[in-house]
């Protein structure tokens, strides 16, 4: 259990309070299982054919292979800035601040975007429940106060929210494929979907485009380590349990989607109703009492990874806010809930903005709103993942350490090497994502690289105007004092569930590597 605050101290995060579960459900909540697979796998179907589901399987195994460093990093990394503490140990603070205006950049375009899409997902439900035609801005505008709420309440409510609603979408899913397996498909089940033929044909690259694009979120865990109980632990478990789950289960639910209309035939079928093959799969399978379940959950879906990338989003404005990178009133904490608060509505009224903005120029939610905010979001946080490789193995090489050569070298490098092609791949696909213009779709992949170059700029002026932010940037806080009557606890070069988030950095327990006095 926490430590109880007296009166005359700051409040901090609710510390030592997520389990590996809580976690896994904020990180697994935040790819919206349901959502990708009703209304984007149909679409790898038609591209990639019935080789789809082994898609998902290599992106998964890439993702698994890059989790190796990850979660090795977060071990000696106590910062509350996650992926932009790693990338400045490893490559220096110039890049690690350009790292943090890409995660900004990456989590707020994840979620603002898919305001578009709940507002869009709700209409299509009222109009196939009950025949109502419902307008997506005020849908869109409820959404934005419901994730609002679900952010500023303690950490712990949100993870009992998307436990219940991560459940109900994986549930809907699993009821499909037990109906399809039991009735043993269209023809009879196969394995053709993994066989090589079927595997290694051109369009695997897309499919492989839009299998990355929906294990977004899953690298999330560590910025919970503030407030996972053993977070040395805890981290790397709900991080290898999310990306094992969703390489798995995104492979298993095609599958059988496949088998619910036959090899022959399910490419044809997807291609006729994009929209609705998941949803005629279960009709047949189930029944039409799960098709209408299944609307609602999507809904549901949307709003858990909603609330699952706001909270993320939060924990970042809190850990640049301590960092002095970002205004110190965005490092407040409610007394109450022990939440990032100011945080999360200044994100929320960002949100707001940007919705308001799109619905004005007449914008459509779903092929502008998501999928234009959505594209570059996703492709900012690919990126992260690859300077994050690349920062392990510099780290690793420059500093101490007793980890093995696979955790700190191996794999990787290996991950560098499957993490670029992946950039490239979506890079090269994206007017898959987009639908949108080759002007359009060159402002939104170079908005990346833009943002980038602007983070190195700001970190020349941190340096030269205010060195003093400058020299502690990413820099992992002290052990708290003991408080009056209590002893003192015993040093734990890793261990951050007590620190609270007033504390100031500088750890001499880790050593830096050379980049991160620079």
């Amino acid at each position: 259990m926490p430590a109880t605050q007296s009166p005359d101290e700051s409040p901090g995060l609710r510390t030592g309070t997520l389990t590996t579960a809580d976690i896994s459900f904020f990180v697994v909540s935040a790819a919206a299982p349901l959502t990708v697979m009703a209304g984007v796998a149909p679409i790898a179907l038609v591209l990639g054919g019935i080789g789809a589901p082994a898609g998902y399987l290599l992106a998964g195994i890439t993702l698994a292979v890059f989790a190796v460093g990850f979660t090795t990093m977060s071990r000696h990394v106590r910062s509350g800035g996650a992926f932009y503490a790693y990338i400045s140990r490893g490559l220096g603070k110039p890049v690690g601040i350009a790292a943090a205006l890409l995660a900004v950049l990456g989590y707020n375009g994840m979620e603002i975007g898919v305001y578009g899409l709940l507002g869009t997902a709700t209409a299509d439900t009222a109009h196939a429940l009950w025949g109502a035609d419902v307008p997506w801005l005020p849908v869109s505008l409820a959404g934005l106060l419901l994730v609002w709420y679900g952010g500023f309440r303690s950490i712990d409510f949100g993870a009992k929210v998307l436990g219940v609603l991560l459940l109900a979408e994986t549930g809907i899913l699993v009821l499909l494929a037990v109906g399809v397996l039991a009735e043993g498909g269209a023809d009879g089940l196969s394995l053709a979907s993994f066989a090589p033929a079927h595997v290694l044909v051109p369009g695997t690259a897309a499919v492989l485009a839009f299998a990355f694009s929906a294990f977004t979120g899953f690298e999330s865990t560590v910025i919970y380590r503030r407030e996972a109980r053993d977070p040395d632990r805890t981290i790397p478990r709900a991080t290898y349990i999310a990306v094992g789950f969703l390489g798995v289960f995104y492979a298993f639910v095609v599958w059988t989607v496949i088998q619910a209309f036959g090899d022959d035939a399910v490419v044809r079928a997807a291609a006729d109703d994009t929209g609705g093959l998941f949803f005629s799969a279960i009709t047949v399978y189930v029944g039409a009492w799960a098709a209408d379940l299944m609307h609602v959950f999507i809904v549901t879906s949307v709003i858990a990874s909603l609330l699952a990338f706001h909270n993320a989003i939060n924990r970042y404005g809190l850990a640049l806010a301590e960092e002095g990178v970002l205004p110190a009133a965005l490092g407040r904490i409610h007394p109450r809930h022990r939440s990032p608060y100011v945080a999360g509505a200044l994100q929320t009224v960002l949100g707001a903005t940007i919705v308001l903005g799109f619905a004005a120029a007449g914008a459509d939610p779903y092929t502008q709103l998501l999928l234009w905010v959505n594209t570059p979001g996703m492709m900012a946080l690919m990126a992260l993942m690859l300077l994050a490789a690349i920062a392990v193995v510099v780290h690793f090489r420059r500093v101490p350490h007793d980890e093995g050569a696979l955790r700190t070298l191996v794999a990787p490098v290996i991950a560098t090497v499957l993490l670029a092609v992946a950039i490239c791949l979506v890079a090269s696909k994206v007017a898959l994502f987009t639908g949108a213009s080759p002007l359009v779709n060159t402002v939104l992949v170079t908005l990346v690289p833009a943002v980038f170059l602007l983070g190195l700029l700001l970190a020349h002026r941190l340096r030269r105007t205010r060195p003093e932010v400058y020299a502690r940037f990413a820099a992992d806080p002290e052990e708290p004092a003991p408080r009056q009557g209590e002893a003192p606890s015993c040093p734990h070069p890793t261990s951050s569930s007590s620190t609270p988030a007033s504390a100031r950095p500088s750890s001499p327990g880790t050593p830096l590597s050379p980049s991160a006095t620079d």
